[in-house]
């Protein structure tokens, strides 16, 4: 980006640009920076570039709308300091957008369509937009997909009506597909489908991932979708899925009757395998294979096994009685009598969970760690402007400690024989998890329910300095200054607060005519010279406990983040500081 003149314009010249990512959202809440600017005055100039008759603002926007609320209050037109950049320079313009919206507040999947998309079209590759904002490609990619979709569906996204799940399944329908979607969207008689449901309503019934195929894909000359949102493509076509799997199923079957079995039975598609319905029984007592076949096209050979019936009466026939008459298969409830049931079920089994904290404790975990049709948890993922950023946090001593509680997690549940939690929304994977909670130690399950947690808080924000407070968090503990540190380590005023600290007050002032380089030189040497040899004694207040700042009255993240909550812990903070950190044992004690 070439080098912005530096002006002042009327506040009236100025309005938000549509190069700014967030241009045509609703009015920003600047109560935070209100009293600063209004006390001290624009310290921080817009980005802003000429447009039509006047300058559109590309960062900048809540500053716009402070400074705009205090001339109605005064009903002045104040003069602006303003950087205006080239007009030509539109992708710059938008990456400038993107780096003041970003790393102040995290952009929705809809904004980062708008910005992938405004990067794209402006000549930058999928490579380049995802070496800008330190994210793989194949995010930029899923990010992309949007762009199948109509602006429609992308209202609806942009405005919470329909979920991620809802929209990424609708990415991989066809605009026809689409439009019909819309039409029950819109109808007052029927319902549009939702989630999971939308996208086998999409692929003709559940989304059948290449994965479940028995067959050779080499050989498969039916349609496949890619799915950029699996790491399977998908069956275009459940019918021609069908007739090449039902094939190998045949085959399968036939070998199992040549191996003597007695009978395979082929379930009906779509009924589950009720294993408390059977008895495990060998090849030789009259076992039977039974293949069950799922929807999404997972299909399971469960070798000797019997209905409980069939048992009962080939025990009898042994023991010389006559056999018993087989029951009656019908449904025992209609419909609305399993209404009526299920729903007085679930109100006990709400009660029984009041009454039982520690079962109920392990059944929330479940749901944590799997998800449900109530239940939408996202793991955090990581997202900075800087690739160095991200391999420093990645690398870093407490992100090894995470990989590691991570393997313990999944040890734990390995050992029990249960396969390691996904997010899948699966009710059956749910119970799966829940009856693995269930055979674990109290111990056990904070383990779990404390990965849970760790995988899913939010960053930059209040709840983790409320974490880091409670917990009696030392920083020092996880991390040190390093080279991504002092190469984004920019600001000369937070440089000569470093060095007051780090070094002395005096050492700061002589400093003051160095460059920045020259500074961090400085401060460098001094903190490998400390006594132990690796810089230990001295941190910024950033990465401290409370977080503090090292410019009386200047914008600081975290510092923010913990005025904001302060209150919160007002007494604890009043506490002796030998105190122990807050812990469940303690509250109960």
């Amino acid at each position: 980006m070439s080098q912005p003149d530096l002006i002042h314009l009327h506040l009236s010249q100025l309005s938000i640009s549509r190069l700014n990512m967030r241009h045509g959202r609703k009015a920003p809440d600047v109560s935070d920076i209100l009293p600063s600017i209004r006390e001290k005055g624009l310290r921080q100039t817009l980005l802003v570039r000429r447009e039509a008759d006047g300058y559109g603002i590309v960062a900048g926007r809540r500053r716009f709308f402070a400074l705009q609320q205090i001339a109605k209050e005064t009903g002045s037109d104040p003069l602006v300091p303003c950087a205006v950049m080239t007009e030509g320079d539109a992708a710059s313009a938008i990456e400038a957008s993107i780096i003041e919206n970003v790393t102040r507040l995290p952009a929705t999947e809809v904004e980062q369509y708008a910005a992938f998309r405004k990067l794209h079209d402006e000549g930058r590759t999928v490579e380049e937009i995802a070496g800008f904002f330190g994210v793989t490609e194949l995010n930029v990619r899923r990010v992309l997909a949007l762009a199948a979709l109509s602006a429609p569906i992308r209202k609806l996204y942009a405005d919470d009506e329909i979920d991620r799940e809802t929209v990424r399944a609708l990415t991989l329908a066809t605009p026809a597909q689409q439009a019909d979607w819309l039409k029950l969207w819109n109808s007052e008689t029927e319902r549009a489908p939702m989630g999971r449901a939308c996208r086998a309503w999409i692929t003709g019934g559940s989304a059948i991932t290449t994965d479940k195929a028995l067959f050779d894909l080499a050989g498969y000359t039916g349609a496949v979708t890619a799915d950029l949102f699996g790491e399977t493509a998908v069956f275009a076509d459940a019918t021609a899925f069908w007739e090449a799997q039902g094939a190998v199923i045949a085959e399968r079957v036939e070998s199992y009757r040549q191996r003597g079995w007695t009978d395979v039975i082929l379930m009906e598609r779509g009924a589950y395998f009720q294993r408390w319905d059977y008895v495990q029984t060998s090849k030789k007592q009259g076992g039977k294979v039974i293949v069950e076949q799922r929807h999404d096209g997972t299909i399971t050979f469960h070798e000797g096994w019997l209905k409980a019936a069939e048992a009962r009466k080939a025990r009898t026939a042994v023991k010389g009685y006559e056999a018993a008459s087989e029951p009656d298969t019908r449904p025992e409830m209609s419909g609305p009598m399993a209404d009526y049931i299920g729903l007085h079920r679930h109100a006990v089994a709400q009660a029984s969970l009041i009454r039982n904290p520690a079962i109920a404790m392990r059944l929330m975990a479940a749901h944590a760690l799997c998800g449900s049709s109530l239940w939408n948890v996202r793991l955090h993922t990581a997202g900075a402007v800087k690739a160095e950023t991200l391999a420093s946090s990645g690398g870093g001593i407490a992100a090894a400690e995470l990989a590691a509680a991570r393997e313990s997690a999944e040890a734990i549940f390995e050992a029990l024989g249960a396969p390691v939690p996904r997010r899948s929304g699966d009710t059956y994977q749910l119970c799966e998890t829940f009856a693995a909670l269930l055979a674990m130690s109290d111990a056990e399950v904070m383990k779990v329910t404390a990965l849970a947690i760790a995988e899913t808080l939010e960053s930059g924000g209040p709840a983790v300095e409320a974490v880091l407070h409670a917990s009696a968090a030392d920083p020092a503990e996880f991390w040190k200054p390093d080279e991504a540190f002092f190469d984004q380590l920019r600001d000369k005023r937070v440089i000569t607060a470093f060095l007051a600290e780090a070094i002395s007050p005096e050492a700061a002032r002589k400093a003051e005519c160095l460059t920045g380089n020259a500074q961090k030189g400085m401060l460098t040497a001094a903190l490998a010279a400390d006594e132990d040899g690796a810089g230990t004694s001295w941190r910024p207040g950033w990465m401290q406990v409370p977080p503090t700042r090292h410019v009386e009255g200047a914008a600081s993240p975290p510092a923010d983040a913990w005025d904001r909550i302060a209150g919160l812990f007002e007494a604890d903070a009043e506490q002796e500081s030998g105190a122990e950190p807050w812990s469940c044992k303690a509250t109960a004690a």
